[in-house]
């Protein structure tokens, strides 16, 4: 019998967790099912620019994984049972037929969605980009602004910045402006913070510092000093939530609902569930959590694909280093900002400006899609036979 992996979500971590499990496990001894609501991978790190209106080449799941030994299933997860060892998921033909798939070994990749914070008035009038169909809604009602008519980005995040100057350079005809609950790029170097300011002030963007949202309007969004800021359009950067189906289980998760692993991403509760990516808490230098991130989303994807190869095969456990080198940010498509960090994601520094830091975030783009399209990363594989201890019968 094979053992049975499941993996959940074809996100950037999904996907490299299940191209690099085919390349390490033989064919013969393990059945790699991937399960995703949709049938492309989604550049997620892109979405800002999908909504400014440029298009991104599509990228079918289907081709991706062809000739991988790894099979894709196009359907909605709708919840887990990690007790019995079972995934309910409804098929896009049977959208009201609930099925089942048993696993041996699952792996959670369900990812984030936007975070509105119970901020009132953000479900109703806000727009978020924290996947295709919010970016392609956000998209459409930018097309209809007039010239002159405002936009407010909600978050001084990397998404909020990349977000704010995007939409700025692609339509310089609109009043665009950013709240942050804190310092504009407050956690970056002296010269990041420098160059950030100069970007906004060439893009004419209106930053609005230490302003927490308070309410979202349907003309305007409200701050807690009092501050009404004009917005025909108002897009929500401030934060991810993770997909909720994690917290109806029996795994032991945080109050945020993220799974809650070791330092081989496995899960302290139950041995046979993997958590990666945004779902998962892992930890870092110091121990300090992992943020919600593909820089972080990666090395943890790498680190359960390889620990669950080595456990099931007798082979020596990886010791993936989960740490930070650098943030990436786009600021438009002539302007970026590399900014170095310590292992624990403290900036130093040092930092990179400009056009070079634009091509350097856009390579940055380029290589996570290629080894998310390519995945056995077109080298030779070294697949290891599955002990048979590890092949446990079907799920009761």
């Amino acid at each position: 019998m094979q053992h049975r992996i499941v993996v959940l979500g074809a996100g950037y971590t999904g996907a490299i967790a299940a191209g690099r499990l085919a390349k390490r496990l033989r064919r013969e001894d393990v059945a790699i099912t991937l399960v995703n609501a949709e049938p492309d991978f989604v550049e997620r790190v892109r979405m800002h620019q999908l909504a400014v209106g440029q298009e991104l080449r599509p990228r079918s799941l289907a081709e991706m994984f062809a000739d991988t030994g790894v099979e894709v299933r196009l359907a909605r997860v709708t919840g887990v049972d990690v007790d019995r060892r079972t995934v309910a998921v409804t098929d896009p033909d049977h959208p009201g037929e609930e099925r089942e798939l048993e696993y041996d070994t699952l792996v959670y990749a369900l990812g984030s969605a936007w975070d509105h914070q119970g901020v009132p008035g953000t479900v109703e009038h806000a727009h978020e980009i924290a996947g295709r169909p919010g970016a392609l809604r956000l998209r459409e009602r930018l097309a209809g602004l007039d010239a002159g008519e405002s936009v407010v980005v909600v978050g001084g995040g990397l998404t909020g910045l990349e977000a704010a100057t995007e939409i700025a350079e692609a339509r310089p005809d609109l009043d665009v402006s950013l709240a942050a609950r804190g310092g504009l790029g407050d956690w970056l170097s002296p010269k990041g913070r420098r160059h950030l300011r100069k970007v906004f002030g060439t893009l004419g963007i209106t930053a609005y510092e230490n302003a927490a949202v308070t309410e979202v309007a349907a003309d305007h969004v409200a701050t807690a000093d009092g501050t009404a800021i004009p917005a025909a359009v108002t897009l929500w950067t401030a934060g991810f939530a993770v997909h909720p189906i994690a917290r109806a289980t029996t795994l032991d998760v945080t109050d945020t609902g993220r799974i809650v692993v070791d330092g081989t991403m496995r899960s302290v509760s139950h041995p046979d569930v993997y958590a990666i990516g945004d779902a998962a808490m892992a930890a870092g230098p110091g121990g300090k959590p992992l943020r919600m991130s593909c820089a972080s989303g990666t090395p943890t994807a790498w680190q359960a694909a390889d620990s669950i190869a080595a456990r099931l095969t007798g082979g020596k456990l990886p010791n993936a280093p989960l740490r930070y080198f650098n943030q990436c940010i786009s600021l438009g498509r002539r302007e970026g900002l590399i900014q170095y960090v310590t292992a624990d994601d403290r900036a130093v520094r040092a930092a990179l400006t400009g056009r070079f830091a634009a091509v350097y975030k856009e390579l940055v783009c380029k290589a996570a899609a290629w080894g998310v399209a390519n995945p056995t990363l077109g080298v030779p594989a070294r697949r290891r036979a599955v002990t048979r201890a590890e092949v446990r019968p079907a799920a009761v």
